[in-house]
């Protein structure tokens, strides 16, 4: 399987929090899985850590790129087609970043890992 992790799946992971559901943490350290994390979702932990809304268990620069690549966490880059479908999506949701995770897991065909209830409006597979 191949999934796409939002910012909270991504930060409860990385910091073993019980707040990341049994399920989508077998399926993270599932090796046969390909786990993509947007860049995205790290602009989107890197403006909400510099304004000290959100507490990392490392520092940014030391959980980016070395927890990911500890992790076998991939960085899906952001495509030009990744942007048309962020351009025609509805406005379900309003933020941004989530907006391009959704758009991205579209058009990727990908399982976006998201406690999010919102997500399922735009008919994305969910695993949470």
């Amino acid at each position: 399987m191949k999934v796409l992790l939002d910012a909270h799946a991504l930060l409860w992971f990385l910091a073993g929090s019980s707040q990341l559901s049994a399920k989508a943490l077998a399926c993270i350290q599932d090796a046969a899985n390909t786990i993509f994390v947007s860049p995205a979702t790290l602009w989107e932990i890197g403006i909400k850590d510099s304004l000290g809304k959100l507490s990392l268990p490392l520092p940014f620069d030391q959980l980016f790129p070395d927890r990911l690549d500890a992790s076998n966490i991939l960085i899906l880059p952001i495509l030009v087609p990744h942007l048309h479908e962020h351009r025609r999506l509805p406005f379900h949701h309003n933020d941004p970043f989530d907006r391009l995770v959704i758009a991205q897991a579209l058009v990727e065909d990908l399982t976006l890992v998201s406690c999010d209830s919102e997500f399922a409006a735009y008919g994305v597979k969910l695993l949470w």
